[in-house]
């Protein structure tokens, strides 16, 4: 690239900075208490910050790429959950050991609630999100490898992860109603899918491989129903949680 193009091309990134950088000063960001909570005591009244002639957002947030009008869940992993290589990893790894193709989309998509929306119980989360538009196997085995990941079961070869050891301490239990899922799910027809993908989510974990959800895409066309709509407005009983991660900073 010649320099001319090259200063080219700068000025025009600078320019699209400064037009969002603008049409950000025309809005007041109110973060939801979720985002905060934690970090503020919100037991306590709050400080009124000085809003005075600005516009609530209640649209696209000109800090993040915009969606399309009727977004797919290829434009939710492109544009909103940002970088999955583990999922992705996860995937590739069922696949390899012969997997069924429910259980490598399950792969693909048992963390999107770290990726997109809220850690804490991420697995419920996820399965909430999809469950509209996959099959009920799908979604057992997303919500409940967020439980069985803390228990063992060797007739799968899973061991309980040292890195669990390391993050939250040799002691850790996560609490008698995680018992009670675990041993709900493991009387469950669907127990082998949710404990399979726990085994397929411990073991992908490896930073020197890529892997890109354009290996996926005829699974979620053949396994997850995209509503004409569009995530978010289809009226299912998840597409208030769709909206939210499209439209995050929307004030109400």
């Amino acid at each position: 690239m010649s320099p001319a193009s090259a200063a080219a091309v700068l000025e025009k990134a600078e320019a699209v900075d400064l037009a969002a950088a603008r049409e950000m000063d025309r809005y007041a960001i109110v973060k939801s208490a979720l985002y905060t909570s934690g970090e503020i005591d919100h037991s306590q009244p709050q400080p009124r910050d000085d809003l005075k002639g600005k516009l609530r957002l209640m649209g696209h947030d000109p800090r993040l790429p915009k969606m399309p009008d009727k977004p797919t869940l290829i434009d939710f992993f492109r544009l909103r959950f940002g970088p999955c290589v583990h999922m992705m990893q996860s995937a590739r790894l069922a696949q390899k050991n012969g997997c069924s193709e429910k259980l490598i989309l399950a792969c693909v998509l048992h963390d999107i609630g770290n990726n997109g929306f809220i850690r804490a119980d991420h697995g419920y989360w996820a399965a909430q999100l999809v469950e509209p538009y996959v099959d009920e196997e799908v979604t057992f085995a997303v919500r409940y490898h967020q439980v069985l990941r803390f228990y063992a079961d060797d007739k799968y070869g899973y061991e309980y992860p040292e890195s669990y050891v390391r993050m939250f301490g040799k002691d850790f239990h996560p609490g008698a109603h995680m018992d009670r899922y675990h041993d709900y799910a493991k009387k469950h027809k669907y127990y082998e899918a949710a404990r399979l993908l726990t085994v397929n989510d411990l073991y992908a974990f490896d930073p020197s491989v890529q892997v890109d959800l354009e290996e996926f895409t005829d699974i979620i066309g053949r396994h997850f129903r995209q509503p004409e709509e569009g995530l978010g407005f289809d009226n299912s009983p998840s597409a208030h949680m769709w909206r939210t991660i499209n439209w995050p900073t929307r004030y109400l």
